[in-house]
């Protein structure tokens, strides 16, 4: 029975040939590796060391994949973040704050473009102790996301209903009630058009 050693988690062990069976001379490379094997001598080191390649245009592919992709030296080097969908979605919030509250208005911005912004930064607002009743949000109105409070609100949502409804009511076909004539003065102005 092999020795049986209580192994805790994995273990891995490299599966290389024994050097002994595939070199021929001491001076020569090896020969005969299996496919399979992994480890294949590099080209781009030289003595264990990088060394970067004398073309000028494999030089500049290089540099240009080491560049980190940030806003600038302006900007204090603000990295560009990855967009996932609910950032996404607070981004196209922003962009339409202006048909949000009637009350507010913004300065005309990039309404057309429907391109996101690729530098931002995303934080949290802290309240001082003096707006502890007046300014600050209670636990309950504290969403994950802009558009999770902008859900929950109660005013606003009104507000949307109301708008939504005289859009519709504009949008509405009138149908036959447009036609129909009305009160004693519609036959009037009928009669009179017949006989004109």
């Amino acid at each position: 029975m092999p020795d049986s050693k209580a192994t805790i988690g994995l273990t891995w062990e490299p599966k290389l040939p024994s050097l002994s069976s595939g070199i021929q001379n001491g001076s020569e490379k090896l020969q005969k590796l299996p496919e399979s094997v992994t480890w294949k001598p590099d080209i781009d080191l030289v003595d264990g060391l990088f060394v970067p390649p004398n073309d000028p245009r494999k030089l500049n592919k290089l540099m240009q994949k080491q560049v980190k992709d940030t806003a600038g030296k302006n900007w204090f080097e603000m990295p560009a973040p990855t967009i996932t969908p609910e950032i996404k979605k607070d981004l196209q919030i922003l962009k339409l704050r202006n048909v949000m509250d009637p009350k507010r208005h913004y300065k005309k911005g990039d309404l057309k473009s429907k391109a996101l912004p690729k530098y931002f930064q995303v934080g949290t607002v802290i309240e001082s102790a003096s707006d502890f009743f007046s300014g600050r949000l209670t636990k309950k109105e504290r969403k994950a996301t802009l558009a999770d409070e902008l859900l929950s609100d109660h005013s606003l949502r009104e507000y949307r209903k109301r708008k939504v409804r005289e859009i519709e009511e504009q949008n509405r076909s009138v149908g036959v009630e447009k036609w129909k004539i009305k009160g004693k003065q519609s036959w009037k102005r009928a009669k009179q058009r017949r006989h004109d």
